[in-house]
């Protein structure tokens, strides 16, 4: 490893600064719906633990199963355009949803309706995000952009999720929600003036497209070989964060307010990992972004090993670090090895297969606990992270290969160019869980 320049040109380039904003006030905005949406059903009359989950189900599906139709349509139109759309769509959803709370009537129907246009514009959202980074900076400081909007949006899901308890406490469930459907009209507007021009046009079907994709994705080991990596891993971490990290800490700890402690220890070590590892160069990316995986079992193992509340606090700062050193290396690899054309499509086949065990996860975690015991089960769910992650080291891909030197330009054909830049009159001189989904 190296320490990369500080390339000014950065904050410099306005359409990166753009997208940085609308990332970051977005991102705010969901810090704020995480905990609003969930005490606003439970604040309306008669409202069940059920219909929460029934809510929260009707946002979760679209988010998987659209993803890929998003990869889709990201590739032949403009990415910024999409992005708007989803912008908007959120700005609905959301807006309906504090409408709705704030008079006090919101059929069970209705709030489902609108979460379903929220996982939607999630869906639309995602893909097209990780094909615009590309498009904004040149390719020899894809690492630097990618690893600086994490900063910026890891520290904006921290104020927010700091904020969004007073905030609920003092205006109220329904006045949050409008707040995060305000955020995305903010973003909306930043994100418009990027104008990157629609994508060449296309003559072959949606399904060609998605085969097209399959293709890309399926021809590189490396990449296949850690979204199946993860897909487990996403399905453990998940287990933990929905089910198993709560019981535990309720058990062990008192409850709410451990817990809130391991939360903001690991958000805070993600805004340390992104900081790192923008300003990190490593030769070989991938086997450096699978080791750094390994620790995300750490915060599962000592909860589960009975450790004090303050050693799984560090361990999930740690785990912190890891997941968002290991996300600014996967993000840059797969915009700098996979063609600009079919970018979004590969993101979304990496969106759809990491995620696709995630709900399992959550569902079998609580009857498990019940079963064998929750210490057990995190337990086991460390090991899984562990066994999944030196299983990817096997695949020669992963451990071979390399990233461009940061003296040399990059190879054409892998990622984007700075060819692929707009001009200043284009556009004036700003990459999961975005500001509407979630990233592995």
């Amino acid at each position: 490893m190296s320490v990369a320049e500080h390339p000014a040109s950065l904050l410099r380039n306005a359409g990166f600064v753009r997208l940085g904003l609308a990332r970051i006030i977005s991102v705010l905005g969901n810090g704020f719906a995480r905990v609003a949406l969930a005490f606003a059903v439970l604040s309306l009359p008669g409202a069940t633990p059920g219909e929460l989950s029934l809510v929260v189900a009707c946002q979760a599906v679209p988010q998987l199963a659209l993803v890929l139709v998003g990869g889709v349509v990201a590739d032949r139109v403009s990415r910024s355009w999409l992005m708007v759309v989803s912008d908007v769509l959120g700005a609905l959803s959301y807006g309906g949803l504090a409408v709705m709370v704030l008079s006090g009537h919101a059929p069970v129907a209705a709030l489902c309706a609108l979460a379903v246009v929220a996982g939607t514009a999630s869906a639309l959202f995602a893909p097209a995000m990780e094909g615009v980074i590309p498009q904004l900076v040149p390719a020899d400081v894809l690492q630097r952009a990618n690893g600086l909007l994490r900063v910026g949006t890891n520290a904006s899901l921290l104020l927010g999720l700091a904020l969004s308890g007073v905030t609920v406490a003092w205006v109220g469930a329904g006045w949050a929600l409008a707040l995060n459907g305000l955020s995305f009209v903010v973003s909306a507007g930043l994100t418009s003036s990027l104008r990157l021009g629609r994508r060449p046009r296309r003559s072959s079907s949606g399904w060609n497209d998605l085969r097209e994709g399959w293709q890309e994705f399926t021809s590189r080991q490396w990449l296949w070989v850690v979204v199946l990596q993860y897909s487990l891993v996403v399905a453990a971490m998940n287990a933990n964060a929905g089910v198993l990290g709560p019981l535990a800490t309720r058990a062990h700890f008192g409850g709410a307010r451990a817990w809130s402690l391991v939360v903001a220890a690991q958000a805070l070590g993600s805004v340390a990992g992104a900081g790192i590892a923008a300003r990190t160069h490593v030769r070989r990316p991938i086997l450096a972004a699978v080791l750094f995986t390994l620790p995300t079992a750490a915060p599962l193992a000592l909860l589960g090993a009975g450790a004090p509340v303050w050693g799984v606090a560090g361990g999930a700062f740690v785990a912190g670090v890891s997941l968002d050193f290991f996300g600014v290396l996967w993000t840059t690899t797969i915009q700098r090895e996979v063609p600009e054309e079919a970018l979004s499509r590969v993101s979304s086949y990496d969106w759809f297969g990491s995620l696709a065990l995630a709900p399992l996860g959550l569902a079998l975690a609580g009857p498990a606990a019940d079963r064998f015991g929750t210490d057990r089960m995190l337990l086991v769910c460390a090991g899984l992270i562990i066994v999944a992650t030196c299983a990817a080291f096997v695949s020669p891909s992963v451990r071979s290969l390399r990233a461009p030197s940061p003296d040399l330009p990059t190879p054409s054909g892998a990622g984007a160019s700075t060819s692929a830049l707009p001009s200043e009159a284009e556009a004036p001189l700003p990459g999961t869980d975005s500001g509407n989904a979630a990233t592995p």
